[in-house]
């Protein structure tokens, strides 16, 4: 069981990061992200609704695991 809960823990970082990662593309460095990697950027649009949504989405899944008496802290 511990080590089951260790890798929602990983999991759950993994994705607060790429998600805060997400976000600080969209609002800060969007011509860029464009400019660079123009193939991914069409088929992964960082639009700041989007990636809100996402963030919001992953900091559920924390107070989700939270609940269910998970320590996100290691």
């Amino acid at each position: 069981k511990k080590n089951m809960e260790t890798f929602f823990i990983i999991m759950f970082w993994l994705l607060i990061f790429d998600s805060i990662g997400a976000n600080i593309v969209s609002w800060f460095g969007l011509t860029k992200w464009y400019h660079n990697f123009t193939i991914i950027s069409r088929l992964f649009p960082a639009t700041r609704g989007w990636t809100t949504y996402y963030l919001v989405l992953v900091l559920f899944i924390g107070f989700i695991l939270q609940y269910f008496g998970m320590d996100l802290w290691f």
